[in-house]
C-alpha cells in the first residue's frame, strides 16, 4: 500500500505535543505518516510499527532516505504485544474492510482488512501505550464510526476532535478523522470539510493543510 489520501490526511491533521515527545505510528506501511509526523514535529522521536515484514523493509528504507532518519525507527511487531514506554501521541490509518472478502495477496489483506487489526485490539493497545495526557488520532470510513466509538468507550478513550471528510460538496462524508484522549473534554470539536470543489481540483482546505508536505 503506497501513498494514499487517507494517510496524507491523517499525517497532516494529527496533533502531537510541541517540543520533545514520542510518537507511535501503528501499521506504518510505507512509513508515510511516520515521515509526516517527523517533519511536522522536529523534536519528536517517531516509531513506526507494522506486522508485515515487507512493509517494515520499505518503511525502513524510506525513513533512512529522509532528512529525519535519526529520529525515526521502524520495528516489526504485533501492536497487541508491543512493550515499550508510553507515547505522547499515537496515530493510525487502520485496515478498513470489516467482515468482507479478503484479498489473495496476503500483504494487501494485512493492510486493508480488520482481521489483521481489529478496532478492539487497536483501542485497547492505545489505552495501554498512550500517556495519560496523550493524543490518539485515526482515520476511518464513516460507516464504521459507531463501531470505533463503542470500542473507544470500552477502552476509556474520549473523543476530543472530529473532522468528517466529503469527497465533493454534494456527497455525504466518506471518511472521519478522529482524535481521542484519556482526559475528559467539555465538548468535542466537530467539523466537516471537502476534498474537491470540482473534479480534480483540491479544496482550499486540503491544499492549505497539506501544502508543507507536497513537493509541488
Amino acid at each position: 500500500m503506497k501513498v494514499g489520501t487517507d494517510g496524507t490526511l491523517l499525517g497532516a491533521w494529527a496533533s502531537a505535543p510541541t517540543g520533545i515527545c514520542r510518537i507511535l505510528d501503528v501499521g506504518t506501511g510505507t512509513g508515510l505518516i511516520a515521515l509526516m509526523m517527523a517533519q511536522h514535529y522536529p523534536e519528536a522521536e517517531v516509531i513506526g510499527v507494522d506486522i508485515d515484514s515487507e512493509a517494515v523493509s520499505q518503511a525502513t528504507a524510506n525513513a533512512a532516505g529522509s532528512p529525519f532518519a535519526n529520529r525515526i525507527r521502524i520495528i516489526q511487531a504485533d501492536i497487541a504485544e508491543l512493550s515499550v514506554e508510553p507515547f505522547d501521541a499515537i496515530v493510525c490509518n487502520p485496515p478498513f474492510f470489516v467482515d468482507s472478502l479478503t484479498c489473495p495477496d496476503s500483504s494487501r489483506t494485512l493492510a486493508r482488512h480488520t482481521a489483521s487489526l481489529t478496532y478492539r485490539t487497536l483501542m485497547q493497545s492505545v489505552k495501554r501505550l498512550l500517556k495519560d495526557d496523550g493524543l490518539f488520532s485515526v482515520v476511518i470510513p464513516t460507516d464504521y464510526r459507531s463501531q470505533l466509538l463503542s470500542e473507544a468507550a470500552l477502552a476509556d478513550l474520549i473523543l476530543s476532535k472530529e473532522c468528517a471528510i466529503k469527497t465533493t460538496p454534494k456527497k455525504a462524508p466518506k471518511r472521519c478523522l478522529m482524535e481521542f484522549r484519556k482526559q475528559p473534554v467539555i465538548l468535542a470539536e466537530s467539523t466537516t470539510e471537502t476534498l474537491e470543489t470540482h473534479p480534480g481540483m483540491r479544496s482550499d482546505w486540503y491544499q492549505d493543510m497539506t501544502k508543507d508536505f507536497y513537493l509541488k
